[in-house]
C-alpha cells in the first residue's frame, strides 16, 4: 500500500519544524517526488485546512511553512472520573484489595 503524497510532504515538513515553500519543494525533488505547483499549492492547503501545518506570506514570493503544535489540556474532572472508573472496576473483583 502506498503511502498518500500529503503523508509524505507533511512527515518532510515535520522532520525541520519550519522551512520555506521553496526549501520543501527542493527536499521533496531531492527525494524523487517531482509535484506540479498547482498540486504542491493543494496538498499545503489540504494540511492547513487539517490543522497539521501553518503557512504565513514572509514575502510576495516566499511562504513560512511550520507544524502546529497541540498542546493537550488535560481536564481535571475528566481526570477524577477516569481514576474513580478504574478504581470502581478494580474493586468490582471479590478478594482483590490493594
Amino acid at each position: 500500500m502506498a503511502i498518500p503524497l500529503r503523508n509524505k510532504v507533511f512527515e518532510k515538513i515535520k522532520e525541520v519544524n519550519s522551512l520555506t515553500d521553496v526549501e520543501l519543494y527542493k527536499a521533496l525533488t531531492k527525494d524523487g517526488m517531482i509535484i506540479s505547483e498547482d498540486k504542491f499549492n493543494k496538498l499545503l492547503l489540504d494540511l492547513e485546512i487539517l490543522g497539521l501545518i501553518k503557512v504565513a506570506w514572509i514575502t510576495k514570493d516566499a511562504r513560512r511553512i511550520e507544524i502546529v503544535v497541540i498542546k493537550e489540556e488535560i481536564d481535571i474532572v475528566d481526570e477524577q472520573n477516569q481514576e474513580m472508573m478504574e478504581k470502581d472496576y478494580e474493586a468490582s473483583f471479590p478478594g482483590f484489595e490493594k
